[in-house]
């Protein structure tokens, strides 16, 4: 029986598993005791570990920040890091994002793109291989975390209390290989508010805003609408929040907005006016989001911005740029922070090793990506992005009626094992 027929035979298998996992609304909560993340988190990961057992691998859990599988008792040579959080639901969804719906190959559920569904994927690669009684030279880990969507410290606590395997991928991203990743920045600012003004808009600061609603004195109303987008692509996207500056500062000449509408002119997303815009040759374009600016008079202004800048920037220079523009037109600081660039050579045999996989299975050719988004790997020297999505597909990540397709749940895990064989076998 070949990797691919063991799959099929166990298809329903995996949708059932998959519809468990689901169920979980595992969002981060309030830290709980033994909960690091709140309990659902930890029930999710729960759930993923028994059926590792009862399946035969070696399971280990770190306090409830992250589980392990072994596939035996070899030394990992290989991880495969994947996480069980998931973003909350959100609106506009056709069914229960918690209730698994089955409709025209299709498996909708919060989490099914992102990342539960290449959990599942990855359990029954290794699955495929015991049973199948494919030998491994090499021994092999499955890594399942807890709160990849709000900052990895899940990953950070496991690094240091175990070491990593010398090779890392994670089906946290896109095929065929992602290999290199912008460096990212949060900067959070502020300044007083003049008394009678009244801004909202959304608090999400990697998501470009869609709605950006003013109120002026007693009877002047601003309310913009934009187009909703992740903070990496904002091209694709409208800014409500620059779209108000632009027309707020034609009427209403208050001096500290028009300086932001300056900084931050409407459809530019490079950071140009700042005296960002930088590009380089592998990740092109770097990009600039004023994603968030809420006012009144008891909290002040409060704004904050996502930057996603080249391979060839640092972060002292980029910071160091964006924090002296916003100094300059009289706000004040409250944060900066991020991560430099992450780039693995697409030449080492890890990454050719993924690639000859990709084209054998799929059929397609290989090649290696960059993105402004960051992946689970980020802080991973070595590390890159292996799936789980496919080329040209949008599985509604984040969004309403995530889903991912049967054939791609079975896809992923017929991928994951092929790897796992070429590079351990």
């Amino acid at each position: 029986m070949t990797i691919k027929e063991y799959l099929e035979n166990h298809r329903e298998e995996m949708i059932d598993f998959l519809t468990e996992l689901v169920a979980v609304r595992s969002v981060q909560g309030k830290p709980n005791g033994v909960y690091p993340f709140g309990k659902e988190p930890a029930k999710a990961l729960e759930i993923m570990l028994e059926k590792c057992k009862e399946s035969g691998f070696t399971v280990e859990n770190v306090e409830n920040y992250v589980g392990t599988a072994d596939f035996d008792d070899k030394e990992p040579s290989l991880a495969i890091l994947a996480h069980l959080d998931v973003v909350p639901e959100g609106t506009g969804w056709h069914s229960d994002p918690y209730v698994l719906k089955r409709s025209g190959g299709q498996l909708i559920g919060r989490g099914t793109c992102d990342d539960k569904g290449a959990c599942v994927s990855a359990l029954f690669a290794l699955k495929a291989l015991r049973e199948l009684n494919i030998p491994l030279k090499r021994g092999v880990r499955l890594i399942f975390g807890t709160n990849e969507e709000n900052g990895s410290a899940d990953l950070a606590y496991y690094r240091k209390k175990r070491q990593l395997p010398p090779m890392v991928f994670t089906p946290d991203g896109q095929y065929p290989v992602i290999n290199a990743e912008k460096g990212m920045i949060r900067v959070y600012f502020s300044a007083p508010c003049f008394d009678d003004l009244i801004i909202v808009s959304e608090k999400i600061i990697n998501a470009v805003p869609e709605k950006c609603v003013a109120v002026y004195g007693a009877n002047s109303k601003f309310s913009c609408t934009g187009k909703s987008g992740h903070a990496s692509t904002p091209e694709k996207a409208e800014n409500a929040i620059t779209k108000f500056l632009e027309e707020f500062t034609k009427e209403f000449k208050n001096p500290l907005l028009c300086r932001l509408a300056e900084l931050f002119p409407h459809g530019e997303t490079d950071g140009k006016s700042c005296g960002l815009g930088f590009s380089d040759d592998i990740s092109g374009k770097m990009t600039c989001v004023l994603s968030m600016l809420n006012a009144n008079k008891v909290a002040g202004l409060k704004g904050g911005i996502d930057i996603r800048f080249p391979l060839d920037r640092t972060f002292d220079e980029i910071s160091g740029i964006i924090c002296k523009s916003l100094e300059n037109a009289g706000f004040k600081i409250d944060s900066c922070e991020g991560t430099e660039p992450h780039i693995t050579d697409e030449n080492s045999e890890f990454v050719q090793s993924l690639l000859r996989v990709y084209e054998r299975v799929t059929g397609d050719k290989g090649y290696c990506i960059a993105i402004g988004g960051g992946t689970y790997v980020h802080e991973i020297e070595g590390g890159v992005a292996f799936g789980a999505e496919f080329p040209n597909e949008n599985g509604n990540m984040h969004g309403a009626d995530e889903f991912i397709t049967e054939e791609n749940l079975l896809k992923n895990a017929e991928i994951m094992a092929e790897a796992i064989i070429e590079i351990c076998g």
